[in-house]
Parts: C-alpha cells; structure tokens; sequence
C-alpha cells in the first residue's frame, strides 16, 4: 500500500524500518497511551522478522511519512466479515493538535473501504484519550460502549476503553 496525499504519505512496513519501530515502541513516552509507559521491549530483530509475516489479506503495519520523514505509524488487521481494525500512531510529538490524524486516517479508511472491499471499520481507544475521541467521531466512528476496568496497562493499573465502528456510508473523508 501506498497513499499519498499532499506532502503525507502511508506505505507497508518493510524490515528496513524494523529499527524505526524499535526506537517508537521503546519509548514509553509514544507507548504510553497504549498501556506500555516503559516500552515495549521489542528488538529491532523481533520487529524484522514479525514484518515478514504481514500481508494485504491479514494484518499490515504502515510507515507514516511527512514530506518523506517517518514520523509515526498506522496498521489495519482483518477481522473477517469485510471488518478491519485500525490504529494511528503519529510518534512525533511536534506534529500532534495540526489536523494530521484527521487527514491520514480519511486516507487509509478511503483506501480499505474503496480499494480493498471493507464495509466495516473498527477501532478501540483508551476513555482518557479524547483528542483521538474528537477524531474518530468527526471522520463518522459511532460509539459502540466502553467498557470499564477492561484491561491492565504495564505498571497494572487498570484502563477503560471505548469501542468504535463505521460504515462506508457513516465516513467523512479529510483527505480531499
């Protein structure tokens, strides 16, 4: 996959951004919100050789590149019955509150229901997120429930987290 749209761009993963994704899932201050404030712990290797088993028809992780500079991540998973679950990551801290989210996630979510035949997206996100909350419901994302004290965050503290779904009729595309 390769989206482009102005000076954004979201492409595959390859093994070559291994060392990448090693430095942003490391850091505790980009991995925090998805519960893991001290990293990951994955090696470059680890990520290298998980790449390799990405593919159109199960799961890709995606580069997300401003003016050609990685500066975050996205994926998308099948969950069977034409459903995708995505995520966004955008790593780079100067570039959060700029309207980037809105724009590359109208990008991806055109591509998967226009190019790869999805009806359906999913995505989760933690209760304290709310900048992603206010993205997700303008682009269209209903919310489905939250779902209290649903899961434990590295230290063990407990989270809450907020369930959401779009149909291809509900989606307001930023990325025009």
């Amino acid at each position: 996959m390769i989206l482009k749209f102005k000076d954004l761009t979201i492409r595959n993963a390859t093994v070559d951004d291994a060392g990448q994704l090693a430095t942003w899932w490391n850091d505790g201050t980009v991995m925090a919100h998805a519960g893991f404030p001290n990293g990951t712990g994955q090696t470059a290797k680890d990520i290298a050789d998980s790449l390799k088993n990405d593919s159109d028809n199960s799961h890709r992780r995606l580069i997300i590149e401003v003016a050609h500079i990685p500066v975050g991540e996205m994926n998308y998973r099948n969950k069977g019955k034409a459903t995708a679950e995505i995520g966004i990551k955008i790593c780079d801290f100067s570039l959060h509150n700029k309207g980037l989210g809105k724009k590359l996630l109208s990008m991806l979510i055109s591509s998967l229901f226009n190019d790869m035949g999805y009806k359906k997206i999913i995505l989760d996100t933690n209760v304290n997120n709310k900048r992603a909350q206010h993205v997700y419901e303008e682009l269209g994302f209903r919310k489905l429930r939250v779902l209290e004290n649903s899961w434990k965050n590295q230290p063990g503290e407990l989270q809450s987290s907020i369930d959401y779904e779009m149909y291809q009729e509900d989606f307001i595309n930023f990325a025009k």
